[in-house]
């Protein structure tokens, strides 16, 4: 067997006031799969741990009935950044809140309230974000985006509204990232939309426009160092990694959840359409199989979630936060699984730190 390679450790990253000695942000997955274990884990390793926000208090003790659904996020919300903040009490701790929700300002104002040190925010563009942080100017905000033309937008409307730029971008590519999709289905695998021809055209517009202050952050595909050294050549500063952190002893999701990436193989990575109006990269399951056979998948709308939603408006599809939700409780016969292009390359579980040695070269050992 060949001993593994040994890399040289990569720089840190400033975002904002917060630096992340191993430049490499876990990106948020719903519902509840990264919660505080996964995300105290990985600031512990010297990451930026991340929250997702979206329906926290379905799995809570918070949450009773369809009209407590907004009250229960924030409760939930408060004890996930608590929890996460006492097990890692000098780590970057951030959420993700989508714009899509319809309790996304309040997820955005409980998270800084709370301390969050960084905010996600995507799944539309966060054109007020800095409206319900204002009072919290220690908080980073970092839109994801899926192009330059977004970029821009975004940091003009803030400049000339907020007097403040992005503190990074997180720029997704879709032909590789899972979850909802930032493009429609005929534009996904468009060479246009991919990492090689956007991160450039972002990391040369930030560094003329803004001497290279707002970093560019990848998320989409990333497993390895060679991932990251490749996307770190054409500009950007960061990465964002998400389903490779969902086979580890601290991913929040349960058990089968996680044996199911373990057990899947080539061809089973499926786009579908959601609710939410957008394509999806998912985890071939029971459930995807039902939905491509057209078959009856027996859900109704539980938490009228999002600002847009089939399910809800249309009586159509299904109820993608009980899908997830039900995923992530162990349940993988009804649970929709989101996932990137690589969830067939699990084939254990570890822990977060061992995937941050292995990637980096040494352990972070915190000053």
């Amino acid at each position: 067997m060949n001993a593994p390679t040994t890399y040289s450790p990569l720089p840190s990253l400033r975002i904002g006031e917060h630096t992340l000695p191993v430049p490499i942000i876990q990106g948020g997955m719903g519902v509840r799969v990264s919660a505080h274990n996964l995300a105290a884990a990985v600031a512990n390793a010297g990451g930026g741990g991340i929250i997702a926000t979206v329906a926290l208090s379905l799995a809570s003790k918070y949450y009773k009935k369809g009209r407590d659904y907004y009250k229960a996020n924030i409760k939930a919300l408060t004890d996930e950044i608590q929890w996460a903040r006492e097990k890692s009490p000098h780590g970057v701790i951030g959420t993700n809140c989508m714009v899509a929700i319809r309790d996304y300002e309040a997820m955005v104002r409980t998270s800084v309230e709370c301390g969050a040190d960084m905010i996600i925010s995507g799944a539309g563009l966060p054109l007020r974000l800095p409206e319900f942080a204002a009072d919290y100017p220690k908080t980073a905000l970092v839109p994801i985006i899926s192009s330059l033309r977004a970029g821009k937008l975004l940091a003009k409307r803030w400049l000339k509204t907020y007097q403040r730029l992005p503190d990074a971008f997180v720029f997704e590519d879709p032909n590789k990232a899972g979850g909802h999709l930032g493009v429609s289905r005929d534009q996904l695998y468009g060479a246009e939309h991919s990492s090689e021809v956007v991160v450039p055209q972002l990391a040369e517009w930030s560094q003329q426009e803004y001497g290279g202050d707002i970093p560019i952050i990848v998320a989409g595909g990333i497993w390895d160092r060679q991932d990251i050294d490749a996307m770190f050549a054409l500009g950007a500063k960061g990465v964002q990694m998400a389903s490779r952190f969902i086979c580890t002893y601290e991913c929040d999701a349960a058990d089968s959840f996680k044996q199911s990436f373990i057990d899947s193989k080539e061809g089973d990575v499926v786009i579908i359409d959601s609710p939410a109006g957008l394509p999806g990269r998912a985890l071939s399951t029971n459930f995807t199989n039902d939905l491509f056979r057209g078959e009856e998948v027996g859900m109704k709308c539980i938490a009228t979630c999002l600002e847009h939603c089939r399910c809800r408006d249309d009586k159509e599809t299904f109820c993608i936060a009980e899908a997830l939700h039900l995923a992530q409780q162990g349940d993988m016969q009804k649970g929709l699984v989101f996932t990137g292009t690589n969830a067939t390359r699990h084939d254990r579980i570890m822990h977060v730190h061992e995937i941050f040695e292995e990637i980096n070269g040494r352990p972070y050992v915190p000053a």
